[in-house]
């Protein structure tokens, strides 16, 4: 128990909010041990970040959390093949896999699958290689693909028991024909696969860009397939691996219940995306509607009023909202994430209230309001106190931030500079709506 108490005050000091750390260790501690999280790590992680990879499920390990974890090795696979004067040919975002290519990837892939198993036994984590037998498959397409595989069936015999004996399990991304033929199963695909049969707590995906990347190569905060798959999948910079893994993703949450969440992050990253509201990469959800509300009825505003009373702790002044200039109201359909938008200076948007409840932190629905709010407004200024615990958050959407001694003044998409010195006066001479405390 002394063991366990310094693992968990250790986890408690890495992430700062021991409110949030103690709520989620205990939400997972209470679930079934194999159906904790499914982790899916890219072939870059394996190459360039195995330390920091084996040292958070070390970590994890010691707090009894035991992940399920299924490898790619992509990069190291095109390297090998290019050493070989093997083409890499892909077909619909899938690697061509002719019997040249297996003859590469076979051994290659068992290399990677043992390095990793390797790296966590001496952090003194129990291992076990799993490279056959959990993904039976048919030929998806032999003459278009070669010997790639479709998952027919995902026997989790050998995961459980390898979870049951305190080893973490750790799968290739190989199937088998009914006539044992071995076959390569996209990684992304597997892990879509093993995540519908084994139905588990969290789906982390850990990538070397930390994130899916915008146009600008910045993390994406979060993603609502409900508000934004369509869109993203219409952008000429959502392409290639990351075009294949947005599909995959928002075909697994499809079939799964709707509080499921998809994170895309680092090794590095790892426990921040697990034990944080806010996280450290990409959320993905399947979302919720954010209704856009131009003349806001009495009903939307009590409903406002509430959550933004309820997450600040404080009144508004009565005439509030009959102060605002031309407001705006953004309301998430089950009315847990609000924002409300008015004319500021030069006609820019200033965003004057943005409330979220801490459950839908954690499901990420503020990350995908504030995603609604950036598509909508492409420049708009707010204002937010030092001591509010949101703050260092707004520091990462901004693109500009100015600090007085009560308030933090932040743009975004605003780059004549003296327009963002006229923002910063509007903002901090705006009247809060508060009543006097």
């Amino acid at each position: 128990m002394t063991e366990i108490r310094q693992v968990v005050h250790e986890l408690l000091e890495q992430l700062g909010s021991s409110k949030e750390a103690r709520q989620y260790l205990k939400e997972f501690s209470s679930a079934s041990q194999a159906r904790f999280a499914v982790v899916k790590v890219g072939g870059g992680i394996l190459r360039d970040h195995l330390d920091e990879l084996t040292s958070a499920l070390a970590f994890l390990h010691r707090l009894g959390l035991i992940p399920v974890v299924l490898h790619g090795a992509g990069p190291q696979l095109d390297k090998a093949l290019a050493d070989a004067d093997i083409e890499t040919q892909r077909c619909d975002g899938l690697r061509v896999t002719t019997k040249a290519v297996m003859s590469v990837a076979r051994p290659l892939i068992y290399r990677e699958n043992l390095s990793l198993v390797e790296g966590l036994e001496a952090r003194g984590v129990r291992a076990r290689s799993i490279q056959h037998g959990v993904f039976l498959c048919s030929h998806l397409d032999t003459q278009r693909l070669g010997l790639v595989g479709q998952v027919e069936q995902v026997e989790l015999h050998a995961v459980e028991s390898a979870v049951r004996s305190g080893a973490v399990p750790v799968l290739t991304c190989l199937g088998e024909s009914s006539s044992g033929q071995v076959l390569n199963i996209n990684a992304d695909v597997a892990t879509r696969e093993l995540v519908w049969t084994l139905r588990p707590h969290k789906v982390i995906f850990l990538s070397p860009t930390g994130g899916l990347l915008d146009r600008q190569g910045r993390v994406i905060s979060a993603v609502s397939l409900s508000n934004d798959y369509a869109t993203l999948m219409q952008q000429p910079w959502v392409h290639s691996g990351m075009r294949l893994k947005l599909q995959q993703i928002n075909e697994m949450l499809q079939r799964l219940p709707d509080k499921t969440s998809v994170s895309i992050t680092s090794a590095s990253q790892l426990t921040r995306e697990l034990f944080t509201y806010r996280g450290a990469g990409t959320l993905v959800r399947k979302g919720e509607a954010i209704e856009v509300f131009h003349n806001p009825d009495a009903n939307t505003l009590g409903r406002v009023r509430k959550l933004v009373e309820e997450s600040f702790a404080r009144s508004l002044q009565d005439d509030w909202f009959k102060h605002l200039d031309d407001p705006l109201v953004l309301l998430s359909e089950t009315g847990r994430a609000a924002a409300v938008i008015v004319r500021g200076v030069d006609g820019l948007p200033y965003l004057d209230k943005f409330s979220v409840t801490s459950e839908a932190q954690g499901e990420g629905l503020g990350a995908a309001m504030w995603q609604v709010i950036k598509a909508r407004f492409p420049a708009f200024y707010w204002r937010s106190r030092n001591t509010n615990p949101i703050t260092p958050w707004y520091f990462q959407q901004a693109d500009s931030s100015n600090r007085s001694d009560l308030w933090v003044v932040f743009t975004s998409g605003i780059e004549d500079a003296p327009q963002r010195e006229r923002c910063l006066v509007s903002a901090l001479s705006r009247d809060s709506g508060w009543t006097p405390a």
